[in-house]
């Protein structure tokens, strides 16, 4: 997945637009970042079968204690090139 995508994803996922933010991450099954996306998505939907099943695609544990701005904000922190000050 492209880096811009992987940036709009994030903006959407923080805005609450978890619908528009799948309609990018769904086509990018490859990527650990895009999977990890993936499954806050399907959090954010309700759907914790489904997240769960997406953080096992990104190698990643679902966490006990699932805090939605806590993932994306973990999300954002991994992208790379971002600037620490350009992320609000």
């Amino acid at each position: 997945m492209k880096k811009n995508d992987l940036e709009k994803t994030v903006k959407l996922l923080e805005g609450g637009d978890w619908r528009a933010a799948h309609e990018i991450v769904q086509k990018d099954e490859e990527s650990a970042l895009a999977c990890w996306a993936h499954g806050i998505v399907h959090a954010m939907e309700g759907d914790t079968a489904n997240a769960r099943y997406w953080y096992r695609e990104a190698k990643r544990t679902f966490p006990k204690a699932f805090s939605v701005s806590g993932e994306i904000a973990a999300l954002k922190d991994q992208l790379p090139g971002i600037k620490p000050e350009s992320r609000e």
